[in-house]
């Protein structure tokens, strides 16, 4: 019997490869391309950093959409990418300069002040446009609390380097990545939290306090006033959600 090629000859490699690039990663990926151009030409307009400290948070943007390209695969279900996905990445570009605004040690400006502002409003758009056009996912759902995190240290960071506050500003950036290093010990912290308005509002909240830290007239008492809501409301948001998982664990 007579064995067709088609039966003998291994598929190749490119077929085997195709399914797995998707529009919507496709379309991720050129956003990712796009999204470290910005970082550039941002940071040309607003900052006069050193060249190298450029290219280290462009390459920092670039592995982290590496990163995200990996879960957009496993998490995303829809055929596109939507453009609440794309408002996020905005959002990491922003985050990006500040970054290297931050390493730079730059004293905050009302560019940088405009841009961190920018970034929070866009914050309440991504969501909204996910919804709107039908397109949530978990994918999406964990890309905006990272840029959040992501967001949140940065200005810490900034607002340390600059001297316009003082160290306890620190307080302010660390919980949501204690939460995820406690995760890693503790397994019953991973299973999926119930949605909750009040979460979105106390990060509005974290990032609102850590922009108007930046703003050198601040008075020290209302500065500080500021910070100990803060912290006293994300003690209380993450408080919630680890009693509530405890209870439920298996």
């Amino acid at each position: 019997m007579k064995v067709s090629m088609s039966q003998t000859t291994p598929p190749r490699r490119d077929r085997l490869i195709a399914p797995a690039l998707t529009k919507p990663v496709k379309a991720f990926a050129a956003a990712g391309v796009c999204g470290a151009g910005g970082v550039v030409v941002v940071c040309s307009v607003l900052l006069e950093a050193r060249a190298g400290t450029v290219a280290f948070a462009v390459s920092a943007f670039l592995a982290a959409c590496l990163l995200c390209l990996d879960a957009l695969q496993k998490t995303h279900p829809h055929a596109k990418l939507g453009l609440g996905n794309l408002v996020t990445m905005a959002r990491m570009v922003c985050v990006a300069v500040l970054a290297v605004a931050a390493l730079e040690g730059t004293t905050p400006t009302l560019g940088l002040l405009a841009l961190a502002i920018v970034s929070l409003c866009l914050d309440g758009l991504d969501g909204w446009l996910a919804r709107r056009q039908g397109l949530v996912s978990d994918f999406g759902a964990r890309f905006d609390v990272e840029v959040d995190a992501a967001f949140a240290l940065t200005l810490v960071v900034l607002a340390a380097s600059s001297g316009v506050t003082g160290p306890y500003v620190i307080l302010l950036g660390v919980p949501h990545y204690l939460f995820w290093t406690a995760r890693s010990i503790l397994p019953w912290l991973n299973a999926p939290l119930p949605p909750r308005f009040s979460r979105k509002a106390i990060c509005v909240l974290q990032i609102g306090t850590l922009i108007a830290l930046l703003v050198p007239q601040l008075g020290g008492v209302l500065r500080d006033g500021l910070v100990v809501i803060a912290v006293l409301s994300l003690l209380w948001s993450f408080g919630r959600d680890i009693i509530w998982l405890h209870r439920r664990r298996s």
